[in-house]
This record gives structure tokens, C-alpha cells and sequence, in this order.
């Protein structure tokens, strides 16, 4: 096959989500109220105690992109949800039996579960910026944010077809996606930096693919350090590479 081919068949299932996104924009805007609570709530409140040491950066702006992250992260898992629901009613038997190559199945579904998930920065953001968080908000730091946040969402939306294997009935699936979702956000530094953990949680955030795409995020919206901000992607990277090579390869147990 072609690499225009290729191309071609990812594009398409990145437009159907679009279509989807455009005829029903509601879960956009109601999955971004827990992070606009997060921020309007818990950001506000911490940010009055100070009894989280965050250097020269105020609460409200240390935990933005973390917020950011959390509520994109989310959307991206779910979209597994759409992978059970597909199989229950023989959908995607038919799409997985046809001539279009798996690795592009994959890729198209985490590609259209990340563009679902990235909507969440330009809905957080502004709200964050309402608050007081003092982002550094231009056309370069956008867009190595956005390409951050979307490589980030393709590794956790590849996840979400991974759990999808194992977990037969959507409601299994929401409540092991309740078990990753929390612990990964909890262990990373979105909340608090890293230093202040407990010895065995340091050790486990700096393996969670969630820490390094928020100091990514951090790196560019907040300290404008372009260069340290691409290390991270560099990372994010490679963790969703081999999330969706793994992916790609239990494809074919999601039938069986």
C-alpha cells in the first residue's frame, strides 16, 4: 500500500470525528467542567493557603497544563468505550475483516480520539487565564502545545483500544478507566512538584508518561523554555509509538 493510501484511509477516520465533534459538541463542553472546577475550586483555594511550594510560579499557573492534561487524558481513554459498544454490535468485525490495513485502524481511531481530547485546551486555557494563571500564550507556544497534547492523547487513546481487548461490557470499561484515569494523574506532577512526593511515588512519576507531558506542557505555556519542552515530546513520543504498535497488535483479540 502506498503511503498516499495510508494517508488517505487515517485522514478519513480523523473526518468522521470531526463530523461527529460538529453535530454533537456537547461532550466537548461538559467534559471540561471537572477541570474548570479543578481550576475555579481547588486552584483558587491552594492558591490562597500556599502550602504547596511551586517556586516562583503562583498555584493557579503550576497546575494549568496539568488540568489540561487530565481532562484531555480522559476523553482520550474513553474513547475505548466507543471500541466495546462497536464490537457488541459486530461493527467492528466487519471493519477489522476488511482490506484496510489494522496499524491504520489504529492509528486513524487514536488520531480521532486525540483531536477530541485536544479541544480541552481551548476551553481550559481561557479559563484558566480568566482566573489570574499567567500563561505565555502566542502562536509557537500553541502550537507545540497542541502537538504535545495530541501526541500525548494518541498513546492514551491506543490504551483505551488496548483496555478495550479485555474489558467485554462498557461498564467494566468505565470503572477500570476510573482506576487508571485518578492514579496517573495523582502520581504525576500536576498537582505538586515532584520533590515533595513520598520516595516510592517519585520513583513511580518518573515513569508515568502523564509527568513528562505535563512538564512539557509546563515548559512551553509556562517558562516559554522551547527546548526543554521538546525533550518532553521527544518522550511523549515514544511512549505513544509503542502504545500504538501494542495496540496495533491485539487488534485482532477485540473480536475473538
Amino acid at each position: 500500500m502506498s503511503l498516499k493510501s495510508y494517508w488517505e484511509q487515517t485522514v478519513a477516520f480523523v473526518e468522521l470525528e470531526l463530523r461527529r465533534l460538529w453535530h454533537d459538541p456537547t461532550e466537548v463542553f461538559t467534559r471540561a467542567v471537572q477541570p474548570i472546577l479543578w481550576l475555579t475550586v481547588f486552584g483558587t483555594t491552594m492558591e490562597r493557603l500556599r502550602s504547596i511550594p511551586t517556586a516562583n510560579v503562583d498555584y493557579l499557573t503550576f497546575i494549568s497544563p496539568g488540568v489540561v492534561l487530565q481532562s484531555s487524558s480522559f476523553i482520550a481513554l474513553a474513547y475505548g468505550i466507543m471500541l466495546v459498544w462497536e464490537r457488541e454490535s459486530g461493527i467492528l468485525k466487519k471493519l477489522v475483516s476488511s482490506p484496510v490495513d489494522r496499524f491504520i485502524i489504529v492509528l486513524g481511531r487514536s488520531l480521532a480520539g486525540a483531536v477530541r481530547a485536544v479541544t480541552q485546551l481551548f476551553i481550559v486555557l481561557p479559563v484558566a487565564l480568566l482566573f489570574g494563571a499567567k500563561l505565555k500564550i502566542d502562536p509557537v507556544s500553541l502550537i507545540l502545545a497542541t502537538l504535545v497534547l495530541l501526541l500525548g492523547s494518541v498513546g492514551f487513546t491506543s490504551l483505551s483500544i488496548i483496555l478495550a481487548v479485555f474489558m467485554k461490557t462498557r461498564e467494566r470499561f468505565m470503572g477500570i478507566l476510573q482506576a487508571i484515569v485518578m492514579p496517573l494523574f495523582f502520581t504525576s506532577n500536576a498537582l505538586y512538584p515532584i520533590e515533595i512526593m513520598p520516595a516510592p511515588l517519585q520513583a513511580f512519576a518518573k515513569v508515568n508518561p502523564m509527568t513528562y507531558i505535563i512538564l512539557s506542557l509546563r515548559d512551553t505555556l509556562i517558562y516559554g523554555d522551547i527546548v526543554s519542552a521538546i525533550n518532553g515530546l521527544l518522550v511523549t513520543l515514544v511512549f505513544s509509538s509503542i502504545v500504538l504498535l501494542l495496540a496495533t497488535r491485539y487488534l485482532q483479540k477485540i473480536v475473538e
